[in-house]
């Protein structure tokens, strides 16, 4: 059993006058501060030098690669949308709800992985970071494994709880299926990503992601329609490209761990796995049940019909844009204020994420503008099917409301997960989408589903405005984590 007590956070502001980290040397090709020399010279400070300049280093290559996987998610539902038809974009549309469900299990680890691995780079305990992302990589799988084998013997009642129509279901068990034989790998890609962004880089899961993603984007049309010699697989072909995008970076990221040292195998310490699962258990029950939810909403849209379901997946596909720059700028914010809370700068902590907010909320002004405008011309790029453009083009106008502040969200629960407080942001946001439920089944009832799409709206902007409430609130200023990592 290891003995490295978990740093504490604390109100005061200021940083010790003994502090090391405030000596550092500044970089001056990212302004970032080099935290040690050697074997964990990939180690990266963010305790000092300008927030801004800061901010912008850390989350530009985090933005980058969750673009990345944007852009192969939407070029994914371009060949289904053109390829398979409405269906296969309505099939796409109900899997991922319950895809969501588990990246949010993922993300439980990730979350609490970059909590626990920050603070201990803030506080310069650099092995007892590089254990826990042996214990997290531990968890990640064995979880994956889990809810990969009860997936795949309820994939009937996955759909059938969501009443879609039989060949929407057919094809949705196609790609669900295949999706959930590779979600250990992706589960571990999470873990391997949290491990780089504790330490402060971001830089290389970008660089893992483009060269997969790109060997990605080849194959998707050749697994989806069979080029060459390739087999035919249909809808099955876009969850194998998903896949190994992921997989193949999962795989490289350990290599890379391993090389620097910043990953050190070894039996799971029972206190870590508890610290990352009391850190990251709140943001992985929001997705949940935000997957949940949605699964209900589900319920009331397929009333509509498969125009209906086909064009939630298409104003899902656009909205990813923006909501990937809010994850990015969060991811960044979430090491920012994780180690500079181990190296006791609350101040610092809180400007950084109010900062990652400005950029996230001016990107989602530009994206608001052009989610409304264009709305009808990015529908027709995933489908020719007249009612689905229609349907689309109401979704994406209506959305478009909340796109600016779904940037506020993401950003600022990234910042309390990685100030390890993530209760709160879980009970409001579970209680605003929970309202979603009643809310659609009676505006729908009046208005179609335009009173749908703008019960999805209206508690998406809720949603932004609470997490800024919040991090203004400073709770998380005082938790303080009392336990040992082992």
């Amino acid at each position: 059993m290891r003995n490295a007590a978990l740093p504490p956070s604390h109100v005061d502001t200021r940083p010790p006058d003994n502090n090391p980290a405030a000596a550092l040397p500044m970089d001056p090709r990212d302004g970032l501060a080099t935290a040690i020399t050697g074997e964990y010279r990939s180690v990266t400070s963010l305790v000092s030098g300008s927030l801004t300049r800061t901010v912008a280093a850390v989350a530009l290559p985090a933005v980058a690669s969750t673009l990345l996987m944007t852009l192969f998610g939407t070029v994914d539902a371009f060949w289904v949308g053109t390829r398979i038809g409405p269906q296969g974009l309505a099939a796409v549309s109900t899997s991922i709800f319950w895809v969501w469900m588990l990246i949010s299990c993922a993300e439980m680890v990730s979350v609490g992985l970059t909590a626990v691995a920050a603070r201990f780079h803030g506080a310069r305990q650099h092995r007892s970071a590089a254990r826990a992302v042996s214990d997290a990589l531990f968890l990640s799988v064995a979880m994956a494994v889990l809810l990969a084998l009860v997936g795949l013997a309820n994939l009937d009642t996955l759909f059938g709880i969501m009443h879609t129509p039989p060949e929407v279901t057919e094809l949705g068990k196609h790609y669900l299926g295949t999706y959930l034989l590779g979600a250990p790998l992706i589960f571990g890609f999470f873990a391997i990503d949290a491990a780089f962004r504790a330490a402060g880089d971001t830089r290389t899961p970008f660089l893992l992601l483009l060269g997969c993603v790109i060997a990605a984007l080849a194959l998707d049309p050749v697994l989806i329609l069979g080029l060459g010699h390739a087999p035919r697989l249909g809808i099955a072909g876009a969850a194998v490209a998903t896949i190994f995008s992921r997989s193949v970076a999962f795989l490289i990221g350990i290599v890379i761990l391993v090389r620097r040292r910043m990953v050190t195998f070894g039996p799971p310490a029972v206190a870590t796995l508890r610290a990352i699962v009391r850190v990251g258990l709140p943001t992985a029950l929001t997705g949940v049940v935000f997957s949940v939810i949605y699964v209900f909403l589900t319920r009331t849209t397929t009333l509509f019909g498969t125009p209906a379901l086909a064009a939630l997946g298409v104003g899902h596909r656009v909205e990813s844009w923006s909501y990937m720059v809010g994850i990015g700028f969060g991811a960044a914010a979430a090491a920012i204020v994780g180690q500079n809370l181990g190296a006791n700068q609350v101040e610092r902590a809180e400007r950084s994420a109010w900062i990652a907010t400005g950029f996230a909320m001016t990107i989602g002004l530009i994206a608001a503008i052009a989610e409304y405008s264009l709305a009808t011309r990015f529908a027709m790029v995933f489908t020719s099917d007249p009612a689905v453009i229609a349907e689309s083009t109401r979704y994406l106008r209506i959305g478009a409301v909340s796109t600016l502040f779904a940037g506020a969200e993401l950003v600022l629960e990234g910042a309390l997960g990685g100030a390890g407080d993530t209760l709160p942001p879980m009970i409001t946001s579970t209680a605003l989408t929970a309202l979603r439920i009643p809310l659609a089944a009676w505006a729908a009832s009046r208005w179609g589903t335009t009173g749908i799409w703008w019960t999805i709206s209206i508690t998406a902007l809720g949603r932004g405005l609470a997490m800024m409430g919040l991090w203004k609130w400073g709770r998380w200023k005082r938790v303080v984590w009392a336990t040992t990592t082992g």
